[in-house]
């Protein structure tokens, strides 16, 4: 009989990680269904998208970062945790970006609701930084695409369709409107 560190088993703290979140994220969309499973994971990215966006600020020596700096900290902490994504385009209007994996791995297959943690890191670091953004999932890994294809929507008075995306409105005065705290709103 071997010993038990001798054995070819896949378990180290990140395959352990991603199989918590996920039996998380199962046991709450079991429970609660897959709208309200999002909205707590929501809550736990939206806290989350704050101290990765602190810290970012923090190393950079900034007290706010500009658009180009937004869109390379997007891309940069995805790569930090294993996902594959790249800036496809920016402008005035959005950030586009596309992944060739999920810091999940195949832990999120089927588990949609893990996506809010993209949305709303991305979202809270958007709008922390320039006031709105409404992030949406066009292609997501979770409902079966082969990558992810996430945009953030940068002009809160820029046509949109009721059922795309969410809303993050951040504390910078934006053109015509009162700043407030930056808080999902659902769209």
């Amino acid at each position: 009989m071997g010993r038990a560190a001798e054995t070819d088993v896949d378990l180290d703290r990140d395959v352990f990680m991603r199989g918590l979140i996920r039996e998380l994220a199962t046991s709450l969309e079991t429970v609660i269904g897959l709208e309200e499973a999002s909205g707590y994971i929501s809550l736990v990215g939206q806290s989350v998208g704050s101290q990765i966006n602190e810290a970012y600020a923090q190393a950079l020596g900034l007290p706010r970062l500009n658009r180009d700096q937004v869109a390379d900290v997007l891309v940069d902490l995805k790569q930090r945790i294993r996902g594959d994504f790249y800036l496809i385009s920016q402008d005035d209007e959005q950030i586009v970006l596309g992944s060739r994996s999920c810091p999940f791995a195949e832990k999120v297959l089927g588990r949609e609701s893990m996506c809010m943690m993209t949305s709303n890191i991305f979202g809270t670091i958007a709008a922390q930084n320039l006031g709105y953004a409404r992030v949406e999932l066009q292609e997501t890994i979770a409902r079966g695409s082969s990558g992810c294809r996430v945009v953030v929507h940068l002009d809160p008075g820029a046509e949109m369709n009721d059922e795309l995306g969410r809303e993050y409105y951040g504390d910078v005065q934006l053109p015509g409107g009162p700043a407030s705290g930056s808080t999902p709103a659902d769209k």
